[in-house]
This record gives structure tokens, sequence and C-alpha cells, in this order.
């Protein structure tokens, strides 16, 4: 009875969520769940308030009201770098990649990044294997492992975005929030990069803020709509796209007929 409880309970959760800034609410009383096992979208035109949530969901910026927990533990007042240690990890709208750098090292200063070894100070941090091997598993979970040896500046956006997933999972995560990480895709790109969102949901909680809607409805389980900082639905992707408040709002009238 308990492990089935376990299996149910949500691992990241918004309790009633409210970020406000003088008058204005850029987040307003949002609440939702984040399972293992489900890729749960967030959608909305600018100024919704998701990139707002993302930030307090991964503790960059603090809750005005209401909770985050996770696995069912109060960490509202947890800072972002304790939040990520604790298995929250996040990718950005803009890429964040050290260009210079080779992808698996890339990966590595993640890695390392995420469990520091302050006492090995005669071990060159290069050379270290837990780091690389950590870094080596993200790149294949990523689908980067034949690419390990190239410069990451010298990629197409589609792989740097794929290598931005990859140093996510170096901080080995259980909850993965991204934000538009198929921005700027072409097709084929977008292809991987679904695929890469399918396998990876079998093992993370998955937040995806995205405005490609035909992707969002390819790959999503669960769908959060959000206008003026407020949820207007969330539901599953087929009664999300015939929801009539959703399709005046978001998705435009005409899917409406």
């Amino acid at each position: 009875m308990t492990s089935m409880s376990n299996a149910s309970r949500p691992l990241l959760q918004a309790l009633q969520l409210t970020r406000q800034w003088g008058g204005l609410k850029a987040v307003n009383n949002v609440s939702l769940d984040l399972h293992v096992g489900e890729v749960h979208a967030v959608i909305g035109t600018n100024g919704a308030g998701k990139s707002t949530l993302i930030n307090m969901l991964s503790g960059e910026v603090p809750p005005s009201a209401g909770e985050v927990r996770l696995d069912g533990q109060d960490i509202s007042r947890w800072p972002q770098p304790k939040r990520a240690q604790a298995g929250i990890g996040r990718s950005y709208q803009r890429t964040t990649i050290y260009p210079s750098f080779t992808v698996l090292e890339n990966c590595r200063l993640a890695a390392q990044a995420s469990k520091q070894r302050p006492w090995a100070i005669w071990e060159r941090a290069a050379l270290c294997s837990h780091s690389v091997g950590i870094a080596q598993e993200a790149l294949e979970a990523a689908g980067l492992a034949n690419s390990a040896h190239l410069t990451a500046g010298s990629m197409s956006h589609g792989q740097k975005r794929q290598l931005e997933i990859a140093m996510c999972l170096a901080t080995r995560p259980r909850v993965l929030l991204l934000d538009e990480p198929l921005a700027g895709m072409g097709a084929e790109e977008t292809d991987r990069m679904l695929a890469l969102l399918h396998r990876l949901k079998a093992s993370h909680a998955i937040l995806l803020v995205e405005h490609d809607m035909d992707a969002v409805f390819r790959v999503a389980d669960r769908i959060t709509v959000m206008v003026n900082g407020q949820v207007i639905a969330s539901d599953a992707p087929e009664a999300i796209r015939t929801n009539p408040e959703v399709q005046v709002a978001y998705l435009g009238e005409a899917n409406a007929h």
C-alpha cells in the first residue's frame, strides 16, 4: 500500500504559487504536479508567467506566497544550489555552454560543479575519473556520445541544445525544468529532441515550457495553460486541444471551427 502511494505521489509540486512585484502578479495562485514518467508542458503567450514559474521551482526567484515541495518536503526557502544538489536541474532559453571547450569538458564541468571534491587538491580536475564517468553517461543519455571530442561552439544549434540537456543530466537530476529547448530548431533537430525527452521521462519528472505547439502536443502527457499569470486549464493534450477557453485565449479561435 505504501509503495503504491509513493509511486503516485508527485515528485515536484507547486502549491498555490504566487509571485508579485509591486501591483503586478506575474504568477497568481498556480498549482501543478510533476511525476516521473510524464512530460508536463506549460504553454501560454509571452508574459503569461511561464519563466517566472520555472524560476520559482528552481529556486532562482522566491515565491511571494505558496509552496514548492520536492518528494513531499517543503523546499520553498531553499536556495537554487541546494535545490540543484537535491535533484532539480534546469535549462535556459539562452545557450549556456562553453563554446571553446569540448563537448565532454562541458559535461565534466557540470558534473564537477554538482559534486565538488575540495579535498582532492592533488588531482587534476580534468583527470577526475568520477566526473568524467558521469559526463560520459550524460552524453550517452543525450545521444551525444559520438560527439564528445567536438568543440562545443562548432556544433549545430540543435546539438548545442542537446548538450545543454546533457550538462543538466551530468548533475544527476530527478526533475528536469526545460525552458524552450526547441527554440530555433528545424524539423529534424526537433524530432531528435522529442525522442530524447521521450527517453528521459522514464526516469525523470519533466516540466517543458515551449512555444512550438505541434511539438508540445506530440510529446506532452499533460498540458497546463497559463494566461496573465493564472492557470486556465490543465489536462491531457486532447482535452486541452478541444477546450473552448484555451482555443480562444491561446490556440486561436480558428481552432474552434
